[in-house]
């Protein structure tokens, strides 16, 4: 029992470390724009579909294929921000009207970017080269896949890159400046559109790595990708708490966790119940998000 505890444990934050990944890509884009990306994991599945294209044609290695999941990616998130939430960046609508009209139109172009992928390769399921062939590790008595623990290593990294960036940098001092006031950024000479476009580009480039290590990890590609990096990004962000880079990490391993621990007390068939009534509650009590519970001081402390 124990040694179950411990290793549905372990392949719960394994997991969970894919999550995170796709939460710190989602939170960026939402901590700057205030903004919601529905066309966020239709772009990582583009950039893995150009990857299972030139795997097909070419076969290359899998540093080549990393390269152009992230590529495809990033110029698919691209695309996105000039068509859906650059216009809306003028003034000539509200700022809530601006993020309603942004997030319907990254709804249409999910469904272009969907249907692009399909008719560019039309079968469902594609192979993909595995990220390592082996078996995996054994802790004692647990086992740990590579792959997963790629995952997690990119996620720490990740995580204490953007930090780095937006706290150290130029450009973080440019970014944060557009997410306090926007109109004083532009007064102070602040390129805002090109700030979001880089910020978009960041997060989407963060999305077709962690696109690159599920599917290789998984060895397949569908298009089910889209929406499974959509919801599972957008829930694992929502965990941990809006805006949040510290709390899109906390959010992934968290949904990680749950959806081990979940399947296997109750079964595959309830695995993504119990996450989304986490959710709900988490949402309805303490609607800052789990790294807010965790990073408040306790009563009396200085």
């Amino acid at each position: 029992m124990a040694a179950d505890l411990a290793q549905n444990t372990l392949d719960g934050m394994m997991l969970g470390s894919a999550y995170a990944l796709l939460a710190l890509g989602f939170t960026l884009i939402f901590g700057v724009l205030r903004r919601a990306n529905l066309a966020y994991g239709p772009a990582i599945m583009l950039g893995a579909y150009a990857a299972t294209w030139v795997n097909l044609s070419f076969r290359p290695g899998l540093f080549v294929l990393a390269l152009v999941t992230i590529a495809g990616a990033t110029i698919a998130g691209a695309y996105v921000e000039r068509l859906c939430f650059a216009p809306h960046g003028r003034r000539t609508l509200t700022r809530d009207a601006a993020a309603i009209a942004s997030m319907v139109g990254s709804f249409a172009l999910w469904m272009q970017l969907e249907e692009l992928a399909t008719l560019w390769l039309p079968k469902h399921l594609y192979s993909f080269p595995p990220l390592y062939d082996g078996p995996p590790l054994a802790l004692g008595p647990l086992t740990v896949r590579v792959e997963y623990l790629a995952m997690l290593a990119c996620a720490a990294a990740a995580s204490f890159g953007l930090h780095w960036l937006l706290a150290r940098t130029r450009f973080g001092l440019a970014v944060r400046a557009v997410v306090d006031q926007p109109d004083a950024a532009r007064l102070a000479g602040i390129d805002v559109p090109r700030v979001m476009l880089v910020v978009f580009a960041l997060a989407s480039a963060l999305g077709g790595l962690a696109g690159y290590l599920i599917v290789a990890a998984h060895e397949q590609v569908t298009p089910m990708l889209g929406m499974w990096s959509t919801l599972k990004g957008m829930i694992a962000m929502m965990l941990g708490g809006l805006g949040s880079l510290p709390g899109a990490v906390v959010g992934g391993l968290a949904l990680g966790l749950l959806e081990a621990h979940s399947q296997w007390l109750a079964g595959p068939q309830y695995r993504d119940l119990v996450a989304y009534l986490v959710l709900f509650a988490l949402l309805a009590f303490r609607p800052a998000g789990l790294w807010a519970m965790l990073a408040r001081k306790p009563a009396g402390a200085a």
